[in-house]
């Protein structure tokens, strides 16, 4: 478990110095030293006559590395501060720094020296493997921000990117800002447990009528979509939801075209052909037949799959005495949870009891601690930027060597990020005095906050984005690189999520769900039994997600895979392939999910397939080093930390997975995990 000991039982523990309380015109001064530091840096660099990894790209880097911890704490604030003035500021300076930033990747006096270093043999045969890729990556970021065009193609390139910029992150601000609400009575609500009600706001309607406010963000979506018993009210709310952020239909249509009015300068077909180039899939075609053979794999089964669940809501409406008027979209979480309940006695609320947050994360904080051998200490005297937020510090188990810090920050408030999601506040590096910056990241989720008479607890979905989001926070604690550019998750994106998906397989582990359980009202352990019922239900809502996963990134690549997007209607497209691959049913309703899926508009674009890429990967590691040698084997969990998660991106992704199964990865496990049987142990286990 994690420990309350003070840290200075260690002589050398390590204080967080990172202030959170900013004003406005302290974010804009941070810009502002920031912008003008960089230029000096790069005035010297493009000054050399005899350039040298010395004087051409060190100073680059190492102003990267000083620069990091501002850019991200700034960059932090629009995503966690009350005060929407702070917000507004650090959304602004994210832009002018993004702005700053491409200017001086298209100056060419400075590209020719960082070329330079490059191409000669001599500098880089002498270079460590670390300093060689980070010379290659910044001479790639100069022809990506068209260093070797012609003048006049390089202006207008300038153009598209600041532009992009823009648009990105006021799609992005859009959804943070959005306060959407849907009033309901009791009545209406009727299915949803009694936490839903507690410390919620309630607000008179125009009829005079006394109703609850439910908010249009993720968590009271995904709650009410899976417990409310009337399909009126599923319908309200998933029209609620899905209708949100209409101006940023214009934000993504403008910023496809521009993608590949960019990609076309740069001598590519495609945006997605552009973006590829530099992954571990390398081209288009490779994702699309990946997409395209799970597609056709699932497909049946899905079919087969919306069938069954259409068959219960025919009964149940049945038994209601109400016409049956179809299954649409707001039907399959609520008729699947049912169908757990009938076919398998499976109640959500009822495992839901056995996770109370502040003992589960705790449990899940103590299963870190033994795989990657560290300790986890809380660290009471750091700042914060909101009460809410507790913070940590991570030293080696056995010694007194700090490793970094992170912060939780996971309820809901006002003005906060709704979504669950790890952010980098500092990466760490190695000063040029061989002492090093250590890292810092943050865990954002949005649980209702417990009170005394109504806990907070946690569902299996809950549980598996704690863990997903937490491996992220480890990647970014447990890596030692030389430079901050490499440091945690910042490797090829179509690798970065696998670390954390595969720790997602522990949740679903009877003995890790014995062990994190211990229910909020008796504090006893989840039963044998219905653990049991619970991974044999697992594979049901995986069909589903699992499509919705293949969707979003056949989605992402029709958009962004294309030649011509002059007529490119994004609502539309985004709506007829929903239906056609997972097979949603809108009924009546006009809706535009598309306007807020963030990913297109956050560093996803052309990049979604990465999380089922990422999938075969996790499914590797985890069935064939962990299942085999044990969860809790201390030897395979350093490996892991020292072959996966210590290198960040100082190295191919494909050399570290090499290195931790002892040979190349393959798709073996990833492709048991799509049969009928939803746990992979059981799947390797009966091999």
């Amino acid at each position: 478990m994690v420990s309350d000991a003070p840290a200075n039982e260690y002589l050398a523990a390590r204080e967080c110095t990172l202030v959170f309380n900013k004003s406005v015109q302290d974010i804009q001064g941070i810009a502002d030293r920031i912008i003008s530091r960089e230029r000096l840096i790069f005035d010297c660099v493009a000054a050399q006559t005899r350039p040298t990894f010395e004087n051409a790209i060190v100073p680059i880097a190492m102003q990267e590395n000083e620069a990091c911890a501002d850019i991200c704490l700034v960059s932090l604030l629009q995503f966690v501060s009350d005060d929407k003035a702070i917000r507004m500021a650090s959304a602004d300076a994210d832009k002018q720094i993004d702005k700053h930033r491409t200017g001086l990747y298209m100056r060419e006096d400075a590209y020719k020296a960082v070329h330079a270093v490059c191409v000669s043999m001599e500098e880089m045969a002498d270079l460590e493997d670390e300093d060689r890729r980070l010379v290659r990556l910044y001479e790639r970021r100069f022809r990506d921000h068209g260093l070797g065009l012609e003048h006049e193609k390089r202006k207008r390139l300038a153009v598209v990117l600041n532009r992009l910029t823009e648009l990105e992150a006021r799609f992005m601000c859009n959804i943070n800002e959005n306060d959407s609400k849907v009033l309901f009575t009791r009545e209406e609500l009727q299915g949803l447990s009694s936490g839903f009600f507690k410390s919620r706001e309630t607000s008179v309607d125009d009829a005079g009528v006394d109703k609850f406010v439910v908010a249009a963000s993720q968590s009271d979506y995904f709650a009410i979509l899976g417990q409310a018993k009337h399909p009126e009210t599923r319908k309200r709310m998933y029209a609620a939801y899905k209708t949100i952020c209409p101006e940023n239909v214009l934000l993504l249509q403008e910023a496809i075209k521009l993608r590949l009015e960019k990609a076309r300068l740069l001598g590519y077909k495609t945006h997605a052909e552009f973006v590829i180039d530099d992954l571990v899939a390398k081209t288009p075609d490779n994702v699309l037949a990946m997409l395209e053979d799970l597609k056709c794999r699932m497909k049946a089964m899905l079919e087969d799959r919306l069938t069954e669940l259409e068959a219960i809501k025919m009964i149940d409406m049945k038994y209601a005495r109400k016409p049956y008027d179809g299954f649409y979209s707001w039907d399959i979480s609520f008729y699947s949870n049912l169908n757990y309940q009938l076919e398998y006695d499976y109640d959500v609320d009822k495992v839901k009891g056995y996770f109370p947050i502040a003992h589960t994360i705790d449990a899940l904080l103590g299963m870190f601690q033994q795989m990657l051998g560290v300790r986890i200490i809380k660290a009471y005297t750091a700042s914060v930027w909101h009460p809410d937020v507790e913070a940590y510090e991570v030293w080696e188990k056995d010694e007194p060597q700090f490793i970094g810090h992170f912060y939780l920050d996971l309820y809901a408030r006002k003005g906060k990020y709704g979504n669950a999601t790890m952010m980098s506040i500092r990466p760490g590096y190695q000063k040029l005095d061989g002492s090093r910056e250590y890292p810092v990241a943050v865990l954002l989720a949005g649980f209702a906050k417990p009170t005394p008479s109504a806990p907070t607890l946690l569902d299996q979905d809950d549980l598996e984005t704690f863990m997903h989001e937490m491996g992220h926070v480890f990647h970014e604690i447990c890596s030692l690189t030389k430079w901050s550019r490499f440091h945690g998750t910042r490797v090829e994106h179509d690798f970065s999520e696998a670390p954390s998906q595969m720790l997602e397989n522990w949740c679903w582990e009877p003995s890790v769900l014995a062990r994190i359980s211990s229910h909020y009202e008796t504090g006893c352990k989840i039963p044998t039994d219905l653990v049991q019922t619970m991974v044999k239900a697992r594979n049901d809502n995986a069909l589903v997600d699992r499509m919705s996963n293949i969707f979003y990134s056949l989605y992402d690549m029709a958009i962004h895979n294309i030649a011509d997007a002059a007529d490119i209607d994004v609502v539309g497209l985004y709506n007829a392939m929903r239906r056609d691959i997972s097979l949603y049913n809108d009924g009546d309703l006009h809706t535009f999910g598309v306007a807020t899926v963030d990913h297109y508009m956050d560093g996803y674009d052309a990049k979604y397939y990465s999380y089922l890429w990422s999938e075969v990967y996790s499914a590797d590691m985890f069935g064939s080093r962990f299942l085999k040698e044990g969860l809790d084997n201390e030897q395979t969990g350093m490996a892991y930390r020292t072959e996966i998660l210590r290198p960040g991106a100082s190295r191919d992704p494909m050399l570290s997975l090499e290195l931790f199964l002892g040979r190349k990865p393959n798709s073996n496990a990833f492709l048991r995990l799509l049969g009928s049987h939803p746990s992979l142990s059981t799947q390797l286990n009966s091999k």
